[in-house]
């Protein structure tokens, strides 16, 4: 009879790290997507991406929130019109040089809190006792709510404020560099032709926002062909 296995919830955003994440949780445990439409630009193109993720590495069940106060709220280019998706210029040091200098307008206030939370209530009600969300640190875009100290003081808030307190949120990339990850989702055979890293575009990525930018040096460093189409020949 086989052994039942570790129920855990997997904050899924569609992007690559978040599918290298998921790929390390269907490995060790039985996996929940939690995926959040947020009025984010590419929110219907992200949220395929994620559908498909969880559909191909066998999720036990796929789980879509929409939350609407980030759109209400504004103050992000991801989430705000009026505010333009800035563009990385190469430098001397090749596509994405430039980013992680100061914490850009791409940044959504908080986000990952909202996120956290919806994850670490569906736990609650699953009985699962981790949590997991692909949040790196290292020559990433420099948001606050992807440090180290961040999930700390979370874990500290689930201990006081849920029933048993015993739920862990895990950041399984958040040392590693963006090569790394992409190494380690081949390694993995993570579906990573399937992720949406764009924060503009959805027919084909644009090649130059920073996200774009920080994917397309991660998978030339890694010495791997990133499977998505961009624009222009990017």
């Amino acid at each position: 009879m086989q052994q039942e296995r570790e129920r855990a919830v997997v904050c899924l955003s569609g992007g690559m790290d978040s599918c290298v994440c998921a790929a390390l949780a269907a490995r060790d445990y039985e996996a929940y997507a939690l995926h959040c439409s947020y009025g984010q630009r590419t929110e219907e193109r992200e949220l395929k991406s994620a559908r498909g993720v969880a559909e191909a590495l066998g999720f036990k069940d796929f789980l879509h929130l929409r939350l609407d106060l980030f759109r209400r709220i504004g103050g992000s280019a991801l989430t705000d019109e009026r505010i333009d998706v800035p563009e990385v210029q190469s430098g001397a040091g090749g596509i994405g040089a430039e980013t992680g200098a100061a914490i850009p307008v791409t940044y959504v206030p908080f986000r990952n809190a909202h996120f956290l939370s919806a994850a670490v209530s569906w736990a609650e009600v699953l009985g699962a006792k981790t949590v997991l969300i692909g949040a790196v640190e290292q020559d990433s875009s420099g948001y606050p709510d992807c440090r180290p100290a961040y999930y700390a003081a979370f874990q500290e808030l689930i201990r006081a404020g849920t029933k048993d307190g015993d739920i862990l949120v895990k950041t399984p990339l958040i040392h590693m560099h963006k090569r790394e990850i992409v190494a380690l989702g081949v390694e993995l055979a993570a579906p990573l032709d399937l992720t949406w890293s764009c924060y503009s575009g959805s027919e084909a990525a644009c090649g130059v926002c920073e996200s774009c930018a920080l994917r397309l040096r991660a998978f030339e460093q890694a010495g791997v062909r990133d499977p998505i189409r961009y624009a222009m020949g990017t």
